[in-house]
């Protein structure tokens, strides 16, 4: 079993520019994710795709595998998630002249992940009877109860309307998709267009270790996060 691990990181972010190279506890977020792949121990290649060499330095810094120039068609504001990591996929295959059996990517702007979520994560797909797995935390908020959208004349109506429900424990059980971790068989992988597919799987981490870091606020969380979990892992090795 051949596995690959992408990390697709642009250098054009609007919410927090610069956040790919943003440093976290000495870090760029680029090397906490590398680091995240190494520890597993799962991986024949780890990959960064980037169309910035800032980006792409700071991963050879990390000692990433394989770096891929991404083309600025795939880096542009528009540019879809799919397309990007097949690309880094197909460059390290010709690369490399072999194929890989198991693609997984992680989102650079999620540090709070462990390396056994990885692992998990894999572990769900390799077992079988799906399309691929993504990652999520248990929802705070229902689409059947109190998460509405705006509709066209102005006014609010429930996501999920009617279906009888009158408690929120009788609803199904949603989720926040986290943007951590995507797994996916090479069967499904080089045809999928979008993360849900027909037979998608969700791997549940806690909320605690689901944080995405798209502006300034999210990552003074995540630091103060990692920060308390670092104090705390130091205490217990006392």
């Amino acid at each position: 079993m051949k596995r690959i691990c992408t990390i697709c990181a642009r250098g054009g972010s609007k919410g927090l520019p610069g956040k790919n190279l943003r440093k976290l506890l000495g870090k760029s977020l680029i090397a906490h994710s590398v680091e995240h792949a190494r520890a597993t121990g799962l991986f024949d290649a780890i990959a960064v795709s980037s169309d910035d060499d800032d980006i792409l330095l700071a991963a050879r810094q990390a000692d990433v595998d394989h770096l891929v120039k991404r083309p600025s068609h795939l880096a542009n504001d528009v540019a879809a998630k799919m397309p990007t990591i097949q690309h880094c996929v197909r460059a390290v295959e010709e690369k490399l002249n072999q194929q890989f059996d198991v693609m997984v990517d992680l989102d650079a702007t999620a540090p709070l992940r462990l390396p056994e979520d990885i692992t998990g994560a894999v572990a769900m797909l390799e077992a079988g009877g799906c399309d691929n797995v993504i990652t999520g935390s248990e929802a705070h908020r229902s689409p059947y109860f109190n998460l509405v959208e705006m509709g066209r004349d102005g006014f609010v109506n429930l996501s999920k309307p009617g279906g009888g429900l009158v408690r929120r424990q009788d609803s199904p059980k949603c989720y926040d998709c986290n943007a951590s971790i995507y797994v996916w068989p090479r069967a499904t992988f080089f045809v999928a267009a979008f993360a849900i597919m027909p037979r998608t799987k969700l791997y549940e981490m806690p909320r605690g270790r689901s944080l995405d870091i798209d502006n300034e606020l999210d990552f003074e969380i995540v630091e103060f996060l990692m920060r308390r979990a670092e104090f705390v892992d130091r205490g217990l090795r006392k």
